[in-house]
Order: structure tokens, then sequence, then C-alpha cells
């Protein structure tokens, strides 16, 4: 086991363990418990009661955080030559088409959010194998397969995210920088935590939000009472 730096214990100390907060007071307490000399992102994972093996209790989805993620989003958009002006634009970092289907299939991943137009779909299928596994693979369910490509890159750019819940049942998303307000990182997860109730399979049984945590991303998590939401 890695020995723990003065810093860090100091971070650990600083979190109850056995204790859940509001999430209110966890964004106030993840902001101090950052171990990173750079400013970190937030993040927020919701174990949620489903089985993800089975279609009808998947959940994915996409929300537009209110603060933003406070980080720059690199666009590509893979387009018809009468999109590309309708792309650039709304700032599209890399616009185009076959020349980005050929660096992609030669394994440049380099961006953030694939979006396209749905005739181009058929081009992307075969790279489903590249992209897939990045979580770069657009989809008509998260707005990334579109004709209004200016739409959805204004908003990727602003803060829309895009969700999926994992094998073990959790919900991974970012929202935020440790250099946010700890008002800001509150209602950028409630926006989170919001969307996932409003999308509760009708399939889940029992409890449906298991556990919360806030966490930076070198630091202790903080547990969050989910009475509190």
């Amino acid at each position: 086991m890695a020995k723990l730096t003065k810093k860090q214990k100091v971070a650990n100390a600083q979190v109850d363990a056995n204790k859940e907060y509001t999430l209110v007071d966890a964004a106030a307490l993840v902001k101090t418990v950052s171990t990173t000399k750079f400013d970190g992102s937030v993040d927020l994972a919701v174990r949620l009661g489903v089985d993800p093996r089975k279609a009808n209790q998947m959940v994915r989805g996409v929300v537009s955080l209110p603060h933003g993620t406070g980080k720059t989003v690199r666009v590509l958009a893979l387009v018809t030559p009468d999109k590309e002006a309708e792309a650039i634009a709304a700032g599209a970092d890399f616009v185009g088409m076959d020349e980005y289907l050929d660096k992609i299939k030669n394994g440049w991943t380099d961006v953030d959010v694939i979006i396209t137009v749905p005739a181009a779909m058929g081009k992307l299928g075969p790279l489903g194998r590249v992209l897939g596994p990045r979580g770069l693979m657009p989809n008509p369910k998260t707005g990334t397969v579109t004709m209004e490509i200016g739409k959805a890159v204004t908003e990727v750019k602003a803060g829309k995210i895009d969700f999926k819940v994992d094998r073990y049942g959790i919900v991974h998303a970012s929202v935020g920088r440790v250099s946010f307000a700890a008002d800001k990182l509150t209602e950028n997860a409630e926006e989170v935590i919001k969307a996932l109730v409003r999308m509760k399979p009708t399939a889940a049984k029992g409890t449906y939000i298991k556990s919360i945590y806030l966490s930076p991303t070198m630091g202790p998590g903080v547990a969050v009472d989910t009475k509190s939401i």
C-alpha cells in the first residue's frame, strides 16, 4: 500500500468516514481536501439500484450543467460540406469528414465529443471499436447525431454532458472544478441528480439512489446524505 503524504493525511483527516454530509457541506468540503497543485475536477458518483445488464434498467441521458464543467471541451464535427460553416460558427474545434475518419482509423481520438449528421453514421459504424470504449461514439439519444449541428456544438461547449450507468450500477459525472464556488458545484450536482431521478426505470425496484459521493481528482471522497437531496 502506498504511503500517504503529509498533505494527503491532512486531507483525509478533514473527512469523517462515518458521516454523510448535506450536498452543500460536501461541496464546500471537497474543495478543501483536494491535494492537487492544479485546478482539479470535482466528480459526482451516484450508485443506483438498477441492474445495468438488463435493457429495461439501463440509465443513460444528457444534462446541461448550469455553470458548465470548467473544462475546455474539444469538439469534432463530422459533417457534410453544407454544415461546415454552421459548425465553425458554433465553435467546433475540428470540422470535416473523410480526413478525420482516416485519422480516427489510424488511432487519433484527441477530442472530447464528436457530433455528426445522421447521414454520416454509416461511415462511423466501422469505427465503433475505436470510439466506443472511449465514450466518443455519437448517439441520437445524447444529441450528438443531429441536423442541428450549430445548436449541438453550442450546448456541448456551454456544459452539456452525457452520462451512462456503468456495469456496477454507478453513474460518474464531472460537475466542475475545485476553483468553483461551493454553491455552483452544488447546483451542478443537483442538476445531474434531478436528471437521474427523472430517468428512474419503471423496472427498478427498492432503493433507487443508493449512495452519492463527491470527490476531487486527488483527495478523499465525501459521502452525501441521500435524504438531503
